[in-house]
């Protein structure tokens, strides 16, 4: 009887740490989500008009969103694992200075030079992006100077490929971070033994640093998919709410719709993009489960 008191009592005392946090993330998180869900069933601007599925129908049958949908995934299928290869690439060649045991030459500068992206205001990143692509930039002056025919950068199908670039050098350096500390949790012994056996530098690669590196993986790929999603902010700035159609995102389609008070659109474009990242993660995590390489 004491014992479930005991219980009961440390149960108590969990949940009244827990309330604020848990009424804070109801009141900010769970119920706007729902009043988002219930405008996806309604019409008109105030009030609720229940109207059924015909708004997901109107948005799914929409060239707009379509475009936004088709361009937003584009860029993250894309960017993000084009992102992971390079930040392991880099994170493989300082983990094998480290273990040699080698001093890596100006590691302090280096170290500055792939966190630095992580702390410049994105007004700031911007504006060097735009002296150097405009139509009057740097790099027009310097075609211009060769006798080359200028490029409208920021106003072709090359403007995805700028901003897909201005995403990989602002989150390289947290993707080099995060698969450094998975590789330096690799014990070196793995890899003496496998060496003992005749395994090569690729088997040891596809045999034991990349099995032991899927949490990390996972990691990785769900932060790299919510910045990319947050992308939106340089694609805005660089373009404005009409961009040119290649790096017209999701976002774009919403912050247009709220423009033009269409509140059920806007909403329902935000609950289908919930329920596809949604559903992307769930799949990682159970693939990951799956596997068992992190139990």
């Amino acid at each position: 009887m004491k014992r479930f008191t005991l219980r009961r009592r440390e149960a108590l005392t969990g949940l009244g740490f827990a309330a604020v946090p848990l009424l804070g993330f109801a009141a900010f998180y769970v119920v706007p989500f729902g009043i988002t869900v219930a405008k996806t069933l309604s019409g008109g601007v105030s009030g609720f008009n229940f109207t059924g599925f015909s708004n997901y129908v109107s948005v799914l049958n929409s060239e707009a969103f379509r475009l936004a949908a088709g361009n937003t995934f584009k860029f993250i299928g894309v960017g993000v694992p084009l992102l992971m290869a390079l930040s392991l690439g880099v994170a493989l060649l300082l983990n094998m200075r480290l273990r040699g045991g080698r001093r890596i030459r100006g590691g302090d500068g280096f170290r500055a030079a792939y966190v630095l992206p992580l702390v410049l205001p994105t007004a700031s990143v911007i504006l060097v992006f735009e002296i150097l692509f405009e139509s009057g930039g740097a790099i027009n002056y310097a075609l211009d100077k060769l006798g080359l025919e200028p490029v409208n950068f920021l106003r072709s199908p090359n403007t995805f490929w700028i901003l897909l670039l201005l995403f990989i050098w602002k989150n390289i350096g947290y993707g080099i971070i995060l698969m450094l500390g998975g590789l330096v949790q690799i014990p070196k012994e793995y890899y003496e033994a496998a060496r003992a056996d005749g395994a090569g530098g690729f088997t040891c690669l596809r045999r034991i640093t990349l099995p032991l590196m899927a949490p990390t993986f996972l990691f990785v790929t769900v932060i790299s998919i919510v910045g990319a999603f947050k992308s939106f902010r340089e694609a805005f700035a660089l373009a404005g709410a009409y961009p040119h159609e290649s790096i017209y995102m999701l976002q774009h389609f919403m912050i247009n719709n709220f423009a033009r008070l269409n509140y059920p659109r806007l909403s329902v474009a935000a609950v289908l993009t919930f329920l596809v990242i949604f559903a992307f993660v769930l799949v990682l995590f159970l693939r990951r489960g799956k596997g068992g390489v992190a139990e």
